[in-house]
């Protein structure tokens, strides 16, 4: 069955932060546009990721402030904790915000097409809704955005109920009395981070040698101390051999590769599965249409304008390649919208993407870590100012952390910024900005900075790169 398509400048296959945002920008160059989603518009970021999850992080972050109340003169009687109410406020950020993508799409002219999209050679998308009705689409551009899901591994099964996925992790409405984590990025830990604020017993199990392995050394080590202070039991250089369901939940076989002989068995509730993401590029029509994939990971290969080696089909997000970012994938489609549309004023930079973890302590990083910039052979200089010495954050009652910055010794570029501590995430991008427009270590000090502000750790931090940090 044929579509309207006749009108259609481009159909957009997934309604994720890829897909909805280059449909609107591209809505908004002129183009006709259709976007395919089967589910809600948003993806799994806004639904069941990054929404959500920041939603619960609040509530976590709000009862440990509870915890320490009485420094500021308050204090309660049998305050208890439950889980469901803050999971249903969750819930409730992710639905606003799903309508308002929604409201998005009627304001600038995109049509959601509800169902799965599949291609079927260049031009031409078969949509399938979900009572099985195909109807065809034609357009002289096709965006895949289909973004990724969780990774299943042989030893260690999704099933939602005793083992988990990120996904999962989110609709529970109680804690369990003790959870492992398997996989210490941002997600596991983040997660880690939830269930021990609401009472749960919480092991972390990471397979490098220690947690956030994507960090400079520095932040993972600062992570790893404020979970310990908090009782969540961190084993590294570990991996998990077996799982076996049990009366009271899952029993894990680990071995950590220091310890050659020996095995250790670890029992558990319920277990949360976060090692990673895998694209979403089965029953698409990828081979019949000649889309070529990564050796690697088997992301969909674009260049550096998101096309495809088949002309007329673009890719972006999650299942164009790592790192599978939302921003990321949001700034593709953006770019992606724009050349195709003839409108076209860049590409996107690689090296100047953020990095967040939004768990307690928060932790924001762009550029090199110090190890990068070692193995690179660069000359560059360090420096570290800790939350100790910043006004606000000593008012705050919120000094766990740093601001460190590597800058290049020849022209003082800002090779690197690392943050763990108070509002991480959203001081990172003073750092991503000063790398866009090419600023120098000095350039970011001589910006004057509010006072008292977290931000002007920012400044000490680029002085103390300079070595002359003021308040340290």
């Amino acid at each position: 069955m044929a579509g309207d398509e006749s009108s259609l400048d481009l159909v957009i296959i997934g309604g994720g932060p890829g897909g909805y945002v280059a449909a609107i920008r591209a809505s908004q160059l002129g183009l006709k546009v259709a976007c395919v989603e089967k589910e809600k518009l948003g993806g799994v970021c806004l639904n069941v990721g990054c929404i959500p999850t920041k939603a619960l992080l609040s509530s976590a972050l709000f009862v440990r402030e509870m915890g320490r109340s009485q420094v500021h003169g308050v204090s309660f009687e049998n305050v208890t904790v439950s889980l469901e109410p803050a999971q249903a406020r969750s819930r409730k950020a992710a639905d606003q915000l799903n309508r308002g993508v929604t409201h998005l799409f009627k304001k600038n002219g995109v049509v959601h097409l509800q169902g799965v999209g599949r291609l079927l050679g260049v031009g031409e998308v078969e949509v399938e809704d979900g009572e099985g009705r195909k109807v065809v689409h034609k357009a002289k551009h096709i965006l895949i955005a289909t973004g990724s899901r969780p990774r299943d591994l042989p030893m260690l099964k999704i099933d939602e109920d005793r083992i988990w996925s990120s996904t999962g992790a989110l609709f529970q409405k109680q804690a369990p009395k003790s959870l492992a984590v398997v996989g210490a990025g941002a997600v596991g830990m983040e997660f880690a981070d939830i269930y021990a604020a609401y009472g749960s017993e919480v092991h972390v199990i990471e397979m490098l040698d220690r947690v956030l392995p994507l960090e400079d050394k520095d932040s993972s080590a600062a992570v790893a101390r404020s979970y310990k202070k908090r009782k969540i039991q961190i084993r590294t250089s570990t991996t998990v051999l077996a799982s076996e369901m049990t009366d009271l939940g899952v029993k894990l076989t680990l071995k950590n590769k220091d310890e050659k002989e020996k095995e250790e068995v670890l029992e558990v509730e319920r277990v949360l599965s976060a090692v990673g993401r895998v694209p979403n590029t089965e029953d698409l029509g990828l081979e019949a249409a000649g889309v070529e994939l990564t050796e690697e990971g088997g992301f969909i290969k674009v260049d550096e304008y998101l096309r495809t080696n088949v002309e007329g089909i673009y890719a972006v997000g999650d299942v164009a390649g790592p790192p599978l970012l939302a921003h990321k994938a949001s700034h593709e489609g953006v770019v992606c919208a724009e050349h195709l549309a003839g409108q076209g004023h860049g590409t996107v930079d690689y090296s100047n993407i953020p990095n967040c973890t939004y768990a307690y302590p928060e932790v924001g990083s762009v550029g090199l870590s110090e190890e990068e910039a070692e193995a690179q052979g660069l000359e560059f200089e360090v420096g570290k100012f800790p939350w100790v010495g910043n006004g606000r954050a000593v008012a705050s009652g919120d000094t766990d952390g740093f601001i460190k910055v590597i800058r290049d010794k020849e022209y003082s570029e800002i090779l690197g910024a690392h943050i763990v501590g108070p509002h991480a995430t959203e001081l990172i991008a003073e750092f991503v900005i000063g790398r866009h427009l090419e600023s120098t270590v000095e350039e970011l000090e001589k910006a004057m900075h509010p006072h008292p502000t977290l931000s002007e750790g920012v400044a000490e931090g680029a002085l103390a790169a300079l070595g002359r940090a003021i308040h340290m």
